[in-house]
């Protein structure tokens, strides 16, 4: 008891217990610590596995459906490579066999293509990458003004202006017309007069955008030499009826003379100029039925 009593002594019982409980403590935190440690080691034992286990199938089945949309890719764009082809040769063919000319021209005013027929007729070897007014080359359009379609949206000229076939493209390019048919006398480079039926009309794209204009083009000459030669044929008609008439009327007075008249010689000249202005007559008008009759054939043939 006098050893409890002696303060150095109770200190040092108090500290030894303090350091034996702190002691205790520790192991006791140590075991927890050590046993969480174990379960947690356990635990990523168990799981690292089928961790490690999972990305391998994982990239197994992505590495699959790579390759499969791969080709299935590349099966879908042999597909559109081949329909491709297909439009394309069939564009191709169906250019090249078309009687009439054909020209593409791009926004800017340039022939982006040309088939074989627009060649011929426009007497250019390749018009590609030519402008309207490089390859009409001032031609006029017949009559003081274009002659539009109803579906332009842009008034007609005044009657009076002369308008050129190369501005009826740019018409069409720049001015916001939808169609414009038009005729014209055009001349090739090679000095061949030539007669042309014109169709102006805009490409438009998905979007409603302005991809260029395509002009059709149609050589009428043949038809409208057709045409001349029967305005020819008119103008000689009506020549000849006045001739007609003059003929008939001098036979006619002839006659008269021939009937009026005893003299023996009289009437035998007279007979004679009867039937010399009969006969002319018969030429004159034999001539002007055969031509006329050819050239209803070569109208019936062109047509």
């Amino acid at each position: 008891m006098k050893l409890l009593t002696n303060p150095i002594v109770l200190r040092a019982l108090v500290a030894l217990f303090c350091a034996t409980f702190a002691f205790l403590l520790g192991l006791i935190f140590i075991r927890l610590l050590r046993k969480n440690i174990t379960e947690e080691a356990d635990l990523s034992s168990e799981v690292l596995p089928s961790l490690e286990a999972m990305p391998l199938h994982l990239y197994s089945t992505v590495i699959q459906q790579l390759k499969q949309q791969k080709h299935e890719l590349h099966l879908q764009s042999q597909a559109e490579q081949h329909r491709a082809r297909v439009t394309e040769t069939f564009s191709q063919a169906l250019l090249a066999n078309l009687s009439c000319g054909v020209l593409v021209f791009d926004n800017n005013g340039l022939v982006k293509t040309g088939n074989p027929a627009a060649k011929e007729i426009l007497g250019f070897a390749s018009p590609t990458g030519m402008s309207a007014e490089d390859i009409f080359r001032g031609a006029v359009v017949r009559g003081s003004s274009a002659l539009m379609s109803q579906a332009s949206e842009v008034p007609d000229e005044p009657p009076d202006e002369l308008v050129c076939l190369a501005d009826e493209v740019d018409v069409v390019l720049h001015g916001g017309s939808k169609r414009r048919q038009v005729e014209a006398e055009y001349e090739t480079p090679g000095g061949e007069q030539r007669f042309l039926a014109v169709t102006v009309s805009p490409v438009p794209a998905a979007n409603g955008d302005l991809l260029g204009a395509a002009c059709l083009i149609n050589d009428l000459s043949e038809l409208e030499s057709i045409r001349r030669q029967q305005e020819r044929h008119g103008e000689i008609s009506a020549e000849m009826a006045l001739q007609l008439r003059s003929s008939l009327t001098t036979i006619a007075g002839y006659a008269q003379q021939l009937a009026n008249n005893r003299d023996p010689e009289l009437a035998g000249q007279l007979a004679a100029d009867i039937a010399e202005e009969a006969l002319r007559l018969d030429r004159t008008i034999g001539g002007f039925l055969t031509e006329k009759h050819a050239a209803q054939s070569a109208a019936a043939n062109a047509g």
